[in-house]
């Protein structure tokens, strides 16, 4: 018998992921200066360990990367057209995107269990928290059924086209999350050429960034606002020095 219950949509699931009131805050760590790639997975994977134990809190590290390429499981070797930059074999889910200066890295680090063990819903809600980070420039984000992420309208460009303004590839062990999001705030769009930025190639499907939009926005000023996007839906936040592992409050 063929169910008759539709596919669930992200626009449809909750995006309000806080944890049970009383909950540890999560910390949120910035962190200054180019991060290298193998030491910031390293980090992630150390502290995602951790909390899954219980020794460690929740976290959200922002970081900066020199010029990279990472692909994820479902990358494929044809979409890497000019291997320009280093590239890195990742386990997050999605396909080859780019990282450098002027984009903003956010690793979340979270116990989905806290916060209703429903990977597409978590999703969702990092599609949400990015809107609602661009909704405080006065920038309309949206997303797309077909596409990861959080595409602007480009009508400048012709009817139909859109650019993506923001990448997700997420990793879930033990019900904690690792890798995250990554907002374009001024990198140097020219680097995405080495690549098919996730998989898609079509003509009116390009990139862009805030600053690319016209925005003056610096990257202490996308901080800020991701911070308190983040806490509308993940709930609050608490300032920590280092992605060191400590035990949990």
């Amino acid at each position: 018998m063929e169910s008759s219950e539709k596919p669930r949509m992200r626009n449809d699931l909750r995006s309000d992921l806080k944890a049970a009131p009383g909950a540890p805050a999560v910390e949120w760590i910035v962190s200054d200066g180019p991060t290298d790639y193998d030491a910031a997975v390293a980090a992630m994977e150390t502290r995602a360990e951790a909390i899954a134990a219980g020794t460690a809190a929740e976290a959200v590290w922002l970081v900066e990367h020199p010029p990279l390429y990472t692909a994820g499981t479902s990358a494929e070797d044809s979409d890497l057209r000019d291997a320009r930059f280093p590239v890195f074999r990742t386990g997050r889910g999605g396909q080859f995107t780019y990282h450098g200066p002027g984009q903003r890295v956010a690793y979340v680090m979270l116990d989905l269990k806290r916060r209703g063990g429903d990977v597409r819903a978590f999703v969702a809600a990092l599609e949400a928290w990015i809107i609602a980070t661009l909704d405080g420039f006065n920038l309309k984000g949206e997303r797309r059924e077909d596409r990861v992420g959080v595409w602007v309208k480009r009508p400048d460009r012709g009817e139909g086209f859109e650019d993506k303004i923001a990448a997700i590839g997420i990793r879930v062990r033990r019900w904690v999350s690792f890798h995250g999001i990554s907002l374009n705030v001024e990198p140097d769009l020219a680097h995405f050429g080495g690549i098919v930025p996730c998989g898609i190639s079509e003509r009116r499907y390009g990139v862009t960034s805030l600053v690319d939009l016209g925005l003056p926005v610096t990257m202490p000023d996308a901080d800020i606002e991701l911070r308190k996007a983040f806490e509308s839906i993940f709930g609050p936040t608490v300032r920590a020095d280092s992605i060191a592992v400590r035990s949990a409050p």
